[in-house]
């Protein structure tokens, strides 16, 4: 009796860690160029929890983000692995101010132009994508 209810207790141990997300550390951007670098390719490789780290943390960008994965996924095999091996093109980089960097960019996949805003926000360079265009 004993002997079973180790085993169970050990499979269930081994379930919980097999369940669990393990926890990715992301590091911090260290200006708004690296952030707004880091969200575009995470988005691009479909990395969408290293996305969020590099966003404003609000329901609006949320929202957009989920919007992005879903379009990610509804892509075919061959059409995620094509974003994942996609190149950013940063065409320009605005600062107009000292918390806020505007990046003018595309990918080797979608040239058309896009604008992804990044802003300083308690000392973390944070994408603010409720006012970035796709």
């Amino acid at each position: 009796m004993m002997k079973m209810s180790t085993v169970w207790i050990g499979l269930l141990l081994l379930l919980i860690f097999a369940c669990s997300s393990p926890t990715k550390n992301f590091t911090p951007a260290e200006n708004g160029l690296d952030a707004g670098r880091e969200f575009i390719d995470a988005c691009l490789k479909g990395d969408f929890s290293k996305a969020s780290f590099y966003m404003v943390d609000d329901e609006k960008n949320k929202l957009l983000l989920l919007n992005v994965e879903a379009a990610y996924r509804e892509k075919d095999k061959e059409g995620r692995q094509e974003l994942r091996f996609a190149s950013i093109n940063i065409k320009e980089v605005s600062e107009p101010n000292d918390s806020t960097v505007i990046l003018y960019h595309s990918n080797s996949l979608d040239t058309s132009a896009k604008q992804t805003i990044v802003i300083k926000r308690n000392n973390s360079w944070l994408v603010n994508f409720k006012q970035s265009t796709k």
